[in-house]
């Protein structure tokens, strides 16, 4: 009788700041459309005049494709921001009082759902946006 394997991807994590796994993109694909495509957009384009601040101080939903900023920021930022929400993500980088738009999905979905969320943008990006990204990441952890 030949032994069958079956391989299942764990989301393994080491600590916040050092995660180490595999992403389905497939499910943060769907993870992404359910929550963060009413703002960001169905195909990560965020909203118009991203850069200019609406009237009431907040700045719209920035794209998450390679035109926007997301890929300038590391992994730990993107995570952090998805998990605390803009406001409390920047208080704890030092940024106090940002008025962000941004809501803090801790309690709605798990890190591995945000992980899996930030893996499907990831993988929307030209390898070279990617490979930027990865090289500030690594500078972080290198702190």
């Amino acid at each position: 009788m030949a032994a069958g394997v079956v391989v299942v991807a764990l989301l393994v994590f080491t600590s916040n700041e050092n995660r180490k796994h595999e992403i389905d993109t497939s499910i943060g694909a769907v993870l992404y459309a359910t929550s963060c495509a009413a703002c960001h957009g169905a195909n990560l384009q965020g909203e118009a005049d991203w850069q200019t601040p609406k009237s009431d101080g907040i700045l719209p939903a920035p794209p998450h494709d390679e035109d926007g900023h997301t890929w300038h920021h590391s992994d730990n930022l993107l995570f952090t921001y998805t998990k605390l929400g803009g406001a409390e993500a920047l208080a704890q980088s030092g940024v106090a009082n940002f008025n962000s738009g941004m809501p803090a999905f801790e309690g709605i979905l798990s890190d591995e759902e945000i992980e899996a969320i930030l893996g499907y943008i990831k993988s929307t990006w030209p390898e070279r946006i990617r490979e930027i990204q990865q090289e500030r990441t690594k500078a972080e952890e290198d702190l």
